[in-house]
């Protein structure tokens, strides 16, 4: 998801979308312990959303003060 994108959502919707990253963050990575993940790019995709989408919102709480 582009950062353009993710402004046009709302505070609340970025943080489900973080929460839902994040469960699915977990899933490949216990994938990856028992060696059933094929695609590890995704791992790295998704740590960038996160974290895209994490100073989104800190700059929407910045922004709000």
């Amino acid at each position: 998801m582009k950062a353009k994108e993710i402004r046009n959502l709302s505070a609340e919707e970025i943080r489900t979308k973080v929460n839902d990253n994040r469960e699915e963050l977990m899933k490949l990575r216990f994938q990856q312990v028992t060696g059933q993940l094929t695609d590890t790019s995704r791992l790295r995709t998704l740590r960038r959303e996160i974290a895209r989408m994490e100073t989104i919102l800190a700059q929407v709480a910045k922004k709000a003060e």
